[in-house]
């Protein structure tokens, strides 16, 4: 990039961790989940979120399977103060389920705040103030020991209401800005903190560390985590928590390094929603536990909905390749892809695997709630095997694989005049006029069949050349006796390469579908369908088109 003056950025400095054990470990369950959807994430909206949206998001939270959500910032806005009460009041909030609520450091505002709480059996207040090197510097122009003193004062205020509040309270405090933080500095506050509480066994702590700003790569991050487990007090007794966000694209990769390095909780929003870039996506965290065999104890099993009521109370469209859930990222445009696609859903058809393996689908799309028709769509960029997957899936036809490229190439010579995705009708109204709708130079009329001592013997009827012809044949199946029954007449030299037929439909109302494949001297190969409810006349049918189509 031009114009940037050397040193006006600067690499973040290393962790000094030389014996760290992150990189070895595992993810072999899930963490503790908190969405934050309705604080973070409203604080962020365009349009914040008025009472029925939040009621509308808090319920799919709670059917998703939450057991922690911050509701909000009581304190400091009427409507998160009436939302909160309306939940009280309405008994919304089920009995295993704890909120959440955020507070500064003063007194009126965690006096509101437990005013806010009242009757609510179980809630977490969480605690907070930034302890950035930037920010004691820039904004709040204190000492390390005057912010500690700050978080302790808050502490103390949370401890004197709790005593009055009838009902279960859990300490969380946020050094906030945590990247930007000394660590050594972040663990003196967060200890003395938990100290100030009074931590036990029976009375745990939340110290969450939160990306506040994403300032480096994920492994920094894992290192920060891993240090601070290392040198919290209680370690047993402290909940370690990440919050991260977006804003170097990597939030996902550094929550679940963070796991790897002792996290016990994440906070997150659905969809990635939330200040500049956003909070991390737990969907996207909690599918990726799914494709590890790991229980997210989320259900994500119908994204659509999910997607429907984040959408409408967020006022924010979902990007078309967000993972998991953008409409777009199990759709396969390009040709190899679509033939993988193809050939790995059959594969897993016929061999009935429980084990998930299909190419370039990391996920079964059925797990979350999607339809395989989806998964494959058409345009300039697409092949054969794609345009097959779309007869077949939508239509019932089974093309034969030698008929592909031929059926691929009509399909591709519109998408490229058209510049655009075709759709499965087009695809399907291409095929009809290529197939069921050709010109013709030779026509059916009527076609009879016995059969004498294991021979086929037929009486055609066609038009050529302007002129009715009867003619008999015989063969050693209908379409062998049809052709010899032509030859007598038709001037086109052919031979026939190969035949597949397929019952298309249900019952009764099953049509029989033939595919004849054609060679001459002047055309290499050419195909020819026919459909009709008579096996032996859709076979004739199906020549008939191939002759058309041939020698057009």
């Amino acid at each position: 990039m031009k114009n940037i003056p050397q040193g006006k950025y600067r690499p973040y400095p290393k962790i000094d961790l030389p014996n760290r054990k992150w990189p070895s470990n595992s993810i072999t369950k899930a963490p503790k989940w908190c969405s934050v959807d309705l604080r973070d994430g409203n604080q962020a909206l365009i349009n914040p979120m008025d009472m029925n949206k939040k009621l509308e998001l808090f319920a799919l939270l709670l059917k998703i399977g939450f057991k922690e959500i911050e509701v909000g910032f009581p304190s400091a806005s009427k409507v998160e103060f009436d939302f909160l009460r309306r939940l009280v009041k309405e008994n919304l909030i089920p009995d295993d389920v704890t909120i959440q609520v955020l507070v500064q450091a003063r007194e009126h505002l965690i006096a509101k705040t437990f005013e806010a709480l009242e009757g609510v059996k179980k809630a977490t207040v969480h605690l907070y103030n930034s302890t950035s090197t930037a920010q004691r510097k820039m904004v709040f122009k204190k000492s390390r020991d005057e912010i500690i003193a700050l978080a302790l004062e808050g502490v103390d205020l949370v401890k004197k209401y709790e005593a009055k509040h009838d009902g279960e309270i859990f300490l969380e405090y946020s050094p906030e800005s945590f990247t930007g933080t000394e660590l050594e500095y972040a663990a003196e506050i967060s200890n003395a903190v938990t100290a100030r509480w009074g931590i036990n066994e029976n009375r745990k702590v939340i110290i969450n560390l939160p990306a506040t700003v994403e300032m480096a790569t994920p492994n920094i991050y894992a290192d920060q985590i891993e240090w601070m487990s290392n040198h919290l007090d209680n370690r047993e007794n402290v909940i370690i928590s990440t919050h991260t966000h977006n804003d170097r694209g990597t939030s996902v990769a550094a929550t679940e390094l963070a796991l790897l390095a002792g996290a016990d909780r994440v906070e997150g929003t659905l969809l990635s929603n939330g200040e500049r870039t956003g909070n991390v996506d737990i969907i996207t965290l909690a599918l990726n536990m799914t494709t590890q065999g790991i229980d997210s104890h989320l259900d994500f099993s119908n994204v659509n909905e999910v997607l429907d009521v984040v959408e409408r109370c967020t006022e924010m469209k979902t990007h078309p390749r967000h993972p998991y859930v953008g409409e777009l990222v199990y759709t396969a445009f390009s040709g190899s892809h679509q033939d993988a696609i193809n050939k790995g859903l059959a594969h897993r058809k016929l061999h009935k695997d429980a084990f998930w393996e299909v190419p370039y689908l990391p996920i079964d799309p059925e797990d979350v709630g999607r339809s395989y028709e989806s998964i494959i769509r058409i345009n300039s960029q697409s092949g054969k095997g794609g345009v097959a997957y779309i007869l077949e899936k939508n239509f019932g036809y089974q093309l034969p694989k030698a008929m592909h490229p031929e059926v691929g190439k009509l399909v591709q010579d519109v998408s490229d005049k058209k510049g655009e995705e075709l759709s499965a009708n087009e695809i399907l109204e291409i095929f009809n006029e290529n197939y069921f709708k050709v010109k013709e130079h030779i026509s059916l009329v009527d076609f009879t069949l016995a059969s004498v001592k294991g021979v086929s013997k037929c009486t055609l009827t066609y038009i050529y050349n302007g002129k009715e012809i009867i003619a008999q044949g015989e063969g050693n199946g209908p379409v062998d006796a049809c052709k010899n029954a032509l030859m007598k007449d038709y001037k086109n030299s052919f031979i026939i390469n190969s035949y597949y037929e397929h019952s298309c439909g249900h019952l009764s109302s099953a049509k029989a579908i033939a595919y004849i494949e054609i060679q001459s001297e002047t055309t290499l190969s050419c195909f020819g369908v026919g459909a009709d409810n008579d096996i032996a006349m859709a076979s004739i049918k199906a020549l008939f088109c191939a002759l058309n189509r041939a020698f057009h």
